[in-house]
């Protein structure tokens, strides 16, 4: 038996990596305590989404534990004890108006829940590999420090830089930034994956990603940009935006894709790997670009209110570059845009709200 250990599995990349390591052959135990409906209130429960895996995928086990708790990690952990191939973690809080408001449980959820779980898998299955959601928030406002351009509808970087061809990279320094308290326990968590990487010699691969989205997000207005923003569109709810004059960049990459990096990452694992994920030149959009493309797909103009500050960390341009994960596994290649996604997520709101 092969078994793969999902944190937040009722969540979008969690609930999505149950299923593709489930038709993969891995039987998966899922870790989830719905902490989201905590942190943004009821339309952000992810049960609905853990109660649909129990009959989408034979064979799955859901442990209703928190990450937390380091006895009941080590419970989970002992009762597949040899057969642990894999952990892909995403539980985390993801906000950062969230972590300003509760500091404590921001860090203690993303940063020692992450050691809690690196110290569970380097002691009850040193072999197996881990996969570990960051984001691209670790690099705080560096990003706002590049020579932008405004153009109609969005920022764009200045085309004699060196991102402007394919994206930032993972060169770019996560130091000397502002990264909201959201992005500090991020880097917290990062950088001890990659140490248990590089230390211990674990097999670990993190993933600096954009925006994260699909189908499965429950979109909140803290959280889930394009579910959120499809949400509002379709249920004629104001969407607020919050400065940049609405023209700031996102590259959004579907959970699909983004799991199909996780599964070629379990098939030939790196130890302390790091890696941009993202939507890329391939996929992205302005906040302007995507009201307009919600308003196509919803068949009305969205209802919109424009306020001049904006979040603390957000960035005015990202764009993943994706090369160093397509180099090292060569065989990857997006399956969805940014109209391809939000044309998803349509059609799952429509079976929702």
């Amino acid at each position: 038996m092969s078994v793969v250990i999902v944190t937040g599995s009722g969540g979008l990349v969690g609930a999505e990596t149950v299923r593709q390591f489930s038709r993969a052959g891995h039987t998966v135990a899922g870790v989830d305590n719905d902490l989201r409906a905590y942190f943004f209130g009821p339309d952000a429960s992810t049960k609905w989404a853990a109660e649909r895996l129990a009959e989408e995928c034979p064979g799955y086990r859901h442990h209703d534990a928190d990450i937390r708790d380091l006895d009941a990690l080590d419970r989970i952990f002992g009762e597949y004890a040899g057969d642990i191939a894999a952990v892909v973690h995403t539980a985390a809080q993801p906000s950062h108006d969230w972590a300003a408001k509760e500091p404590f449980t921001d860090f203690s959820v993303n940063a020692t829940g992450t050691l809690n779980l690196l110290e569970t898998v380097r002691l009850r299955a040193p072999e197996a590999v881990f996969i570990f959601t960051s984001t691209n928030k670790v690099y705080g406002d560096t990003p706002n420090r590049l020579p932008l351009v405004e153009l109609e509808t969005r920022w764009e970087v200045d085309p004699s830089h060196p991102y402007a061809a394919h994206g930032i990279d993972e060169t770019m320094s996560i130091d000397q930034t502002k990264h909201s308290l959201f992005g500090a326990s991020k880097v917290a968590a990062d950088v001890l994956v990659q140490e248990y990487g590089r230390y211990f010699g674990m097999k670990t691969a993190v993933f600096r990603g954009g925006c994260l989205t699909g189908p499965g997000h429950s979109g909140a207005e803290l959280h889930g940009f394009l579910a959120y923003l499809m949400r509002c569109a379709m249920t004629g709810q104001q969407y607020r935006i919050f400065g940049y004059k609405g023209k700031q960049v996102r590259d959004n990459i579907h959970a699909a894709d983004l799991v199909r990096c996780f599964l070629e990452v379990a098939r030939a694992p790196r130890a302390g790997a790091v890696y941009n994920i993202g939507g890329g030149r391939h996929s992205n959009c302005s906040m302007q670009e995507a009201i307009t493309l919600c308003g196509e797909i919803a068949g009305k103009p969205m209802d919109t209110v424009y306020l001049d500050d904006n979040r603390i960390g957000d960035h005015i341009w990202w764009i993943s570059d994706t090369r160093r994960f397509q180099s090292d596994y060569p065989g990857w290649r997006y399956q969805y845009d940014v109209r391809g996604i939000l044309e998803e997520i349509h059609a799952g709101l429509q079976t929702r709200i």
